[in-house]
C-alpha cells in the first residue's frame, strides 16, 4: 500500500551530531530501545557503543551493530522497537534491549508512550511527526510503497504486538524428528525427494512454537490460573477444587490439533485398539507444498514425540492449481475457478481426471477448461465403447468368460497390451506419477482399445461362428473390467457405472481386487504381429488420403516382406488387410518392385507399394518420400547419438543397449529403403 517514509534525526547523547532514522511508523518512537547499523558499515562504526537520545521522552538508548540491517537501504541506520516488530524482536533479543509496549490492544497509545497516551496511533503519529518539526529534527517525508497487513474481515491495519502467549520449546522435538531421516527404516519418505530438503531445512532453523490463540473456538489450552494466588497449573487433567481455578481462555492453534490426526484418528492413545495396530503408522500422506512446515513437519515431530514412530512411510508433495497462465488463483485477479461450476458442465470424473493425471508430483497445474473437455472427451470414448461391448455381451455372465480358447492374433494382442499395461500402471502408481499414468491408460483405451480392438471385434460379432462371438465377448468383459479397475482412482463414477453393468464379481469396483499380470496371457509374438498389421493398415489408409482415394474404392496393394517370419505374419493374417484396406489384389512377395505409378512406404518389416496408376503426380511423390527420409534421418541421428554417448554405453542395461541397436538397424533399412524409392523415381 502507498504509505510515507519519515527521514527523522536521532541526536547523539554526547551532543557531536545525530544519526539519520527513517521509519514508516512514527508512532512505535516512544517505543525505541536502540538504533542499530551493520557491523561493517564505516560511516557508523566509530558510533557503536555509543547512545542517543531519543527525541521527546529524551531516553537514552544504544547504537549497536547487527547483520540485520541493510547498508544499502535508506541511511543504513535503523530504529529498533523491539516489542512491536518481529525483526526488531529477533534484533532485540540478540542484544538484550528491553521491549517496551507502547500501545493498548485497542491500538492507542499506553502511559509508556509519555504525552501521547490515548491517543489513537494514527492520531499520535501525526503528533509525532509535528513535534519532530518543532525540535528541527524532521528531515523529509517521501512517499513509499510497502507491504502493509490488514485484517480480512475489518481490513483495519495489523499492528505487530508482543504478548504473553504459550510456546512449545522445539529444539529436543526437532532433534528426534530429524533422527528419523537419519535411517531408511524409520524416515518419512518425500516424493519428489527434494522436498525433504525443504523440510530439513526448516527443521534445522525452526523456533519454538507459539500455539495459542484468542479465537472462540478450538481445543482450549491446558493451563489454569488459581484465583487468589495466581499460581499456575499445567496438566492432562482440571486441577483439584474447580472452582478455585480458571483455565486460559485461549485456543491452540489449529496446526496443532491437525497434527494429531495420524494417530489420533486410529484410536490413540489406545495403543491396542484394532485400527492403530492395523493402520499405524499410515501409508501415505497427499499435501501440497506450502504446507510442508505448518502440517507436515508438525505431524512428524507430535508423532515421533507422541507415538515414538514417524506418522506415515510416504508423504505426496503436489503443487498448485494456478490458472491457464500460470497465475495464483486469487478473489483480486477474479481468476478463481468454482469447481462446483465445472463440474455442474463436464462432470466429476472430468475434473478428477484432469487434477490428478495433469502434472507431476510437486508441479503447479495449470488449469484450463479446454484440459476438462478433453476429459469430457476421454470419458464419453469409453462410454461409447463399453455401450458397444454391453450391447454385444449376449447375456454372459462373470462365470461365462473364458479366455482358454484364444486363437485370433487380435484377441491376444490386446490381452498382451493390457497385462503390459497393468504392469505398467501398477509401477507407476506405485512411484506415484500419476501424470503418467494417466497418459499410459489414455493411450491403450482411446488408440488400442477402442480404435482398433473394437472395430476388429466386430468382424466376429457380427459373423457366423458362434464360438468365435463367445471368445470376443469374453476378451471384451474382461479387457474392460480390468481396464476400469485401473481407472476407477481417476474416474470412480463412470467406472463403477460401467462395472456393475458388466459380469462381474462383488458389489463395487472400489472394493474389486486390483489387476495382477498374467503372464499365460502375454504372447510377444502376436503382439508385434498385430504391431505390424496396424502399421500397415495405417500406411495404406494414410495414401489413400493423400491421393483422395476412399476405402470404398479397391486399389491393388503389395506386400514385401523382410524375411520369412514377417511374410507368415501377413500370409496368416491377410483376414485384416482385406477387411480395413478394402485391396482389389493383395500381393505377398519377396520379389515385389514398386511400379513407376506406385505409393511406396517402409514400416518394420514390409515395404508397401500401391500403384495407382493415374492418380499419383511422381514429383509430389518425392517431396512426400523425402519428408520420410527426413524423419529417419533423424531417428538414425538420434539412436547412434545415444550409442555414441560413453556415460549411456557404461549405465544403461545391457538389454537397453541391445533394444537400441536394433533400432539403428531397423532405422538404417527404412532409409535406405527410401533413399532406393527416391533415387527410382528421379530417373522417370
Amino acid at each position: 500500500m502507498e504509505g510515507n517514509f519519515y527521514h527523522l534525526k536521532y541526536p547523539l547523547a554526547d551532543g557531536t551530531g545525530f544519526l539519520e532514522v527513517a521509519t514508516t511508523r512514527p508512532e512505535t518512537i516512544p517505543g525505541d530501545t536502540a538504533v542499530a547499523v551493520h557491523p561493517k558499515d564505516e560511516r557508523y562504526a566509530h558510533l557503536v557503543g555509543k547512545t542517543i537520545l531519543l527525541p521527546i521522552l529524551n531516553r537514552e538508548i544504544p547504537i549497536v551493530a547487527d547483520d540485520y540491517v541493510d547498508r544499502e537501504f535508506g541511511s543504513g541506520a535503523v530504529k529498533i522497537t523491539p516489542a512491536h516488530d518481529p525483526n526488531d524482536f529477533e534484533v532485540g533479543n540478540r542484544h538484550d534491549l528491553p521491549r517496551i509496549i507502547v500501545m493498548h490492544e485497542d491500538g492507542t497509545m499506553n502511559e509508556e508512550s509519555g504525552k501521547y497516551d490515548g491517543m489513537d496511533r494514527f492520531e499520535a503519529r501525526k503528533a509525532i511527526i509535528q513535534d519532530f518539526k518543532e525540535l528541527g529534527l524532521f528531515i523529509k517525508q517521501e512517499p513509499h510503497l510497502h507491504s502493509v497487513g490488514h485484517s480480512e474481515r475489518t481490513d483495519a491495519v495489523v499492528e505487530p504486538y508482543l504478548s504473553m502467549q504459550w510456546f512449545v520449546k522445539m529444539q529436543p522435538l526437532a532433534k528426534a524428528a530429524l533422527d528419523i531421516q537419519k535411517e531408511e527404516a524409520t524416515k518419512v519418505n518425500f516424493v519428489p525427494n527434494r522436498f525433504e530438503k525443504t523440510y530439513s531445512t526448516w527443521m534445522e532453523n525452526i523456533h519454538d512454537w507459539c500455539v495459542s490463540r484468542q479465537l472462540w473456538w478450538g481445543h482450549r489450552i491446558p493451563a489454569w490460573y488459581h484465583k487468589e494466588t495466581g499460581e499456575i497449573y499445567v496438566g492432562e487433567k482440571a486441577p483439584a477444587n474447580p472452582s478455585e481455578w480458571e483455565q486460559d481462555e485461549d485456543v491452540l492453534d489449529t496446526w496443532f490439533s491437525s497434527a494429531l490426526w495420524p494417530f489420533s484418528t486410529m484410536g490413540w492413545p489406545n495403543i491396542d485398539s484394532p485400527d492403530y495396530k492395523h493402520f499405524f503408522p499410515n501409508h501415505t500422506l497427499v499435501t501440497g507444498y506450502d504446507i510442508i512446515y505448518f502440517w507436515v513437519s508438525r505431524m512428524i515431530f507430535q508423532s515421533v514425540e507422541f507415538t515414538g514412530e514417524r506418522p506415515f512411510k510416504d508423504t505426496l508433495i503436489h503443487g498448485l492449481v494456478r490458472d491457464a497462465e500460470g497465475r495464483k488463483m486469487s478473489k483480486s485477479l477474479g481468476n478463481g475457478v468454482d469447481p462446483i461450476d465445472v463440474i455442474d458442465k463436464y462432470g466429476a470424473d472430468s475434473l478428477r481426471y484432469t487434477l490428478s493425471t495433469g502434472t507431476a508430483p510437486g508441479q503447479d497445474l495449470k488449469f484450463s477448461y479446454e484440459k476438462v473437455e478433453a476429459s469430457w472427451n476421454f470419458i464419453n470414448k469409453i462410454w461409447n465403447a463399453s455401450r458397444f461391448a454391453l450391447i454385444n455381451m449376449n447375456g454372459l455372465k462373470v462365470q461365462d468368460i473364458d479366455l482358454s480358447n484364444v486363437t485370433e492374433v487380435s484377441d491376444k494382442w490386446i490381452l498382451t497390451r493390457l497385462n503390459e499395461t497393468i504392469e505398467t500402471v501398477t509401477s507407476l502408481s506405485e512411484k506415484y506419477e500419476f501424470g503418467e499414468v494417466g497418459r499410459t491408460l489414455y493411450n491403450f483405451i482411446w488408440d488400442e482399445f477402442c480404435d482398433w480392438y473394437i472395430e476388429i471385434a466386430k468382424i466376429s460379432l457380427y459373423g457366423e461362428d458362434e464360438g468365435a462371438k463367445h471368445t470376443t465377448r469374453s476378451v471384451l468383459a474382461f479387457v474392460l473390467d480390468q481396464t476400469m479397475r485401473l481407472l476407477h482412482p481417476f474416474m470412480p463414477f463412470v467406472t463403477e457405472e460401467i462395472w456393475q453393468n458388466l459380469p462381474h464379481d462383488g458389489k463395487s469396483i472400489s472394493i474389486a481386487k486390483w489387476p495382477v499380470v498374467n503372464d499365460k496371457q502375454m504372447d510377444k509374438e502376436a503382439s508385434e504381429a498385430m504391431k505390424t498389421l496396424v502399421d500397415i493398415i495405417r500406411v495404406v489408409r494414410n495414401i489413400r488420403s493423400e491421393v483422395n482415394t476412399p476405402l470404398s474404392k479397391k486399389v491393388d496393394i503389395e506386400l514385401k516382406p523382410a524375411d520369412e517370419k514377417y511374410k507368415a505374419i501377413l500370409e496368416q493374417n491377410m483376414s485384416y488387410i482385406e477387411r480395413f484396406c478394402n485391396p482389389e489384389k493383395l500381393t505377398i512377395s519377396f520379389d515385389l518392385k514398386p511400379s513407376d505409378s506406385a505409393m511406396t512406404a517402409v514400416i518394420s518389416g514390409v515395404e508397401i507399394y500401391l500403384p495407382l496408376e493415374g492418380l499419383i503426380n511422381i514429383e509430389e511423390e518425392i517431396v512426400r518420400l523425402e519428408k520420410e527420409l527426413d524423419k529417419w534421418n533423424k531417428e538414425v541421428s538420434r539412436v547412434q547419438g545415444k550409442l555414441a554417448n560413453e556415460r549411456f554405453m557404461a549405465k544403461a542395461p545391457e538389454k537397453v543397449i541391445e533394444e537400441e541397436r536394433a533400432k539403428e538397424s531397423d532405422y538404417l533399412a527404412k532409409k535406405s529403403s527410401v533413399e532406393e524409392r527416391i533415387a527410382n523415381l528421379k530417373k522417370k
